[in-house]
């Protein structure tokens, strides 16, 4: 089958969307598919799969910065990209962002699959651009949600259902990484990592902070290890009083992530908002770590809702402390959460996403451009062996 995929956000700065992307194309071309993906980038060093739209530019998007690529240039390099590729289906990420999903949706005449990934209450932008997108998403042939969180917020802005097919994740990278030596947990020494971007608040890093210092007195010598892009300033005063139990690892690999995850007791996720998903936590189910994570929708989906990890009160420092002296107390606790956090990760592995996905395409090529609805689209769930979505 020939794929093509666009991408709204710049794969010059990573983010989840471009790595979901990134490793679906990856796994498709493993399978034989062509693949082509579109999106914002002035780099040269990319797969031979993926095509540059050219500079991208930044604006505040769910509660972070998204740098998207829109206007003549963008739709010029769009129908040009189309019109080469001479595709089977064209798979579009958030096609309500003004971005070159738009463009692609205008100008497509095969069928269009789009996945929608944001969770939001409210967005000026969607708000702005819905009378622009409303009469473009009628083109899409099946809707596809990352999770009920991604579902809902489809639904509140511009109607219609979803597929709900979650975010996939490379496993077996996290099952068989192998741990850094001196970033390595042990019963006397737990390790404690937060992974993200230390100046976006929404990823949770004061709740984090907030809970370094109750948890020390109860286990001085436990090591919180923050790893992430941004300015960590919130940490400056608990890294001048606790020099030898909090280490700030700056951005790692994704090799190093690994590592990381591996060798930790625990991985929290304190977010405290925005998220539809939660790839992190399956990255460090997959690794074999225990995780806890605040109790919002998305997170308390991925953790079935307590039995693959620890939920602790949203933006509730206190909570968070008081979650992990639990576990720390109990060792047995935190192998079964990280034995049940394995076998949940299964279903988040690429090779049965991509299943999906492909079960998706191959519906909507077989019935041609109309949009896959009623009959159609239970058939697409059937074929997924879903009766109803998770």
């Amino acid at each position: 089958m020939r794929i093509g995929i666009v991408s709204p956000y710049s794969f010059d700065v990573p983010g989840g969307v471009q790595i979901h992307i990134q490793d679906l194309a990856t796994e498709l071309v493993r399978r034989g598919h062509f693949v082509s993906v579109l999106a914002p980038s002035e780099s040269d060093d990319h797969p031979d799969w993926f095509v540059a739209a050219g500079p991208a530019v930044a604006i505040r998007f769910n509660g972070s910065v998204a740098r998207l690529s829109y206007g003549p240039r963008a739709a010029g390099k769009t129908k040009k990209w189309l019109e080469d590729g001479n595709f089977d289906v064209v798979h579009i990420h958030e096609p309500g962002t003004p971005s070159l999903g738009m463009h692609a949706l205008k100008n497509a005449d095969v069928p269009v699959v789009a996945t929608f990934h944001s969770a939001m209450e409210r967005s000026t932008i969607r708000t702005l651009t819905a009378p622009l997108v409303r009469p473009l998403l009628e083109k899409i042939s099946a809707r596809i949600a990352v999770s009920n969180e991604a579902r809902r917020t489809l639904v509140e802005h511009h109607g219609g259902d979803a597929i709900i097919i979650p975010n996939g994740v490379e496993t077996s990278l996290f099952k068989k990484a192998t741990p850094t030596p001196e970033w390595e947990g042990s019963d006397d020494a737990p390790v404690i990592v937060f992974l993200g971007r230390l100046d976006e608040s929404r990823k949770g890093l004061p709740i984090f902070e907030g809970a370094i210092e109750p948890v020390l007195e109860e286990f001085p010598n436990a090591r919180f290890l923050v790893a992430g892009r941004g300015d960590a300033k919130v940490l400056e005063s608990v890294l001048k009083r606790h020099p030898d139990n909090v280490t700030l690892l700056g951005e790692i690999s994704d090799e190093e992530k690994a590592s990381l995850l591996s060798g930790a007791t625990l991985y929290i996720a304190p977010q405290t908002g925005g998220e539809s998903f939660g790839i992190v936590l399956v990255e460090a189910m997959a690794a074999g770590t225990a995780v806890v994570a605040s109790d919002i929708a998305a997170f308390a989906a991925v953790l079935d809702n307590g039995n693959a990890g620890e939920l602790f009160s949203n933006r509730d420092s206190k909570s968070l402390a008081e979650k992990i002296g639990a576990l720390l107390r109990d060792p047995q606790r935190v192998e079964a959460l990280a034995a049940a956090g394995l076998a949940r990760s299964a279903m988040y592995d690429w090779g049965t996403v991509t299943d999906q996905i492909m079960a998706v395409y191959e519906e909507v090529v077989d019935w041609g451009a109309p949009p896959v609805t009623g009959t159609a689209y239970e058939t697409v769930r059937s074929k997924m062996g879903k009766a109803d979505p998770q």
